[in-house]
């Protein structure tokens, strides 16, 4: 079992989510102007590359936020659902990319099992405390259908877990988030560091790619806070 970098009362934990979506509440335009040109292409390609499964596929973009890659797989041709705890993200994203959109709390989902081929999760995971990252990981990993692919981006540091201008954040190493995901029952595909082609210390994003393999048995969800 890993131990979480802190270990925070049910009251804490879900202060601490109110008060990041909260933020982003309140900077959603401005949020919207600073990333939706961003290119992650490489993210969106390396997903689609490393899943197998008859097209059209079954896309959760988690923590979609205003819709930049929700519409980019919608325009691909494949079934893209969105999710995001921000209400206001929740709103664009339907409007910017006409897709389904479902609003829920990253604390408190409520997924599908065995339903989707691929799961978008770019730089939205971090925001989870790592005393609740195993058992979200485990909800992801039974809506995946079996071969289904996750992808991740997150900023990653030296396993510490704070507030950054109003948000949550675990900033992780490669070997303490690899240990999650494992344990959750992932099998590692790949991973490597944006943006690309800069020096390490000029690349601040950890993505990895992992498949619910078909001869692992489902994990039970944990639905306990």
């Amino acid at each position: 079992m890993i131990q979480p970098l802190h270990s925070l009362s049910e009251e804490d934990l879900f202060s601490a989510s109110e008060k990041t979506l909260n933020t982003y509440e309140k900077i959603a335009e401005q949020f919207w102007n600073g990333t939706y040109q961003h290119d992650v292409g490489q993210n969106i390609d390396a997903l689609l590359r490393h899943i197998d499964n008859e097209l059209p596929l079954e896309i959760l973009d988690f923590g979609c936020g205003p819709g930049r890659d929700l519409r980019t797989f919608s325009a691909l041709g494949h079934n893209a659902t969105g999710i995001d705890g921000c209400k206001t993200f929740v709103e664009m994203a339907k409007r910017y990319a006409n897709c389904e959109v479902l609003h829920q709390d990253f604390l408190r989902l409520d997924l599908p099992q065995n339903t989707f081929d691929g799961i978008f999760a770019n730089a939205s995971l971090f925001h989870i405390a790592t005393q609740e990252l195993p058992r979200v990981l485990r909800k992801l990993y039974a809506c995946l259908k079996p071969n289904g692919v996750l992808f991740c981006s997150n900023p990653r540091g030296p396993n510490i877990e704070q507030f950054t201008d109003g948000r949550y954040g675990a900033f992780l190493t490669w070997n303490t988030w690899q240990s999650y995901l494992l344990n959750a029952g992932f099998a590692e595909l790949e991973h490597y560091y944006r943006p690309p082609n800069l020096p390490r210390n000029q690349q601040p994003w950890l993505a990895s790619l992992w498949r619910r393999t078909p001869n692992v048995p489902l994990l039970k969800p944990d639905n306990s806070i």
